[in-house]
């Protein structure tokens, strides 16, 4: 049904601006998680790399922006607020700005296109200690669906893939390898999220018209022990090369929407060196960033949940549910026990 709301919440991840954020800002990611020391080391130096300045901050300003004037241009009069989960600005700084401008209920865009713990319920779990933090009247918060299948997302993916096309000498057609964010199995077996991620590369790869892909991930950051998702990117490269050597590649990060930290290094780093490597000539596919048609899904989004209207969705699987069960995307982490009594 369709409901009234005064303002657009935008959340985010968050990333450090400078040098000495880095620490305090890995160290707010990985609270509670069993990662080892020497590995958010190691991560802080990919950020240092970059002289300690996150790329995702700037890049949803110009996304805020950009949906800002999508919603002017639709004669849409709905503010805009930014809430990160991990860095400034902090969802419960914002939840408060937010009160203090009378905001009562709000929708919220989560820059994540499909369904997993740490890409949906981890957000409205953040959502809720915010709220539960600003107190009484602390503005109520429905989450827009995900949109993995949406066509705006789908259409704005392909045109990416293509423009990396365009980059690679005539001849052979490349071979599309799709990524995404690597997470823990006893995660992904509770969720969608491989089930959406398998559907969105099927999606696109059709709209681009490429009939050679397939689906890695990257950025693992548990202990060893720990079974992840698989392939990783640069063992579906050596895998590649192993039954098709010097096979033009493209690398699709499907999973993430902006050229963040982990496109910059574990793709145009180690990936590009791998492939480099392996004689793989190699283009790496932009995400959907600002591409108007993404931009246009979002506002479409909103509308579709203010006003009613058609669901859009391509392929096998349905529009997402708007309000999520009860159980949805759980951890996969083992309960905490109690000590009651």
């Amino acid at each position: 049904m369709p409901e009234s709301y005064d303002a657009l919440l935008f959340v985010s991840f968050g990333g450090p601006e400078g040098m000495d954020d880095v620490i305090p800002f890995l160290r707010n990611v990985l609270r509670g998680r069993n990662v080892p020391e020497e590995r958010m080391l190691e991560v802080a130096e990919h950020y240092r790399q970059f002289g300690g300045v996150s790329p995702i901050n700037e890049q949803n300003r110009q996304l805020i922006a950009a949906i800002e004037a999508e919603l002017a241009s639709r004669g849409i009069e709905l503010p805009v607020y930014w809430g990160n989960r991990n860095w400034h600005p902090l969802l419960p700084d914002t939840l408060e700005q937010m009160k203090r401008d009378g905001v009562r209920r709000a929708l919220a865009f989560m820059t994540s296109a499909f369904s997993s713990y740490s890409g949906c319920r981890q957000y409205r779990e953040n959502i809720l200690a915010a709220q539960q933090e600003v107190g009484s009247d602390a503005p109520v918060v429905d989450k827009l669906r995900v949109f993995f299948n949406h066509p705006g997302f789908v259409e704005a993916q392909a045109a990416r893939l293509n423009e990396a096309a365009a980059e690679l000498p005539a001849g052979a057609a490349p071979h599309v390898i799709f990524t995404a964010h690597s997470i823990p199995l006893a995660m992904a077996t509770s969720s969608s999220y491989e089930t959406q991620l398998q559907s969105a590369c099927r999606l696109v790869a059709s709209a681009a018209g490429c009939d050679s892909w397939e689906l890695a991930y990257q950025s693992r950051s548990g202990p060893p022990t720990q079974p992840w998702l698989e392939p990783d990117i640069c063992d579906a490269l050596q895998a590649l090369f192993d039954r098709d050597p010097g096979r033009p590649t493209i690398v699709c990060p499907i999973g993430f929407l902006s050229d963040h930290m982990e496109v910059l290094f574990d793709l145009d780093t180690e990936a590009k060196q791998a492939a480099e490597r392996l004689g793989h000539p190699f283009a790496r596919a932009g995400t959907v960033g600002c591409h108007p048609k993404f931009v246009a899904m979002i506002v479409d989004l909103i509308q579709e949940r203010r006003e009613g209207g058609e669901r859009l969705a391509l392929g096998e699987l349905p529009p997402s549910h708007d309000v999520c069960p009860e159980d949805c995307c759980p951890s996969g982490r083992p309960a905490r026990p109690s000590h009651s009594g």
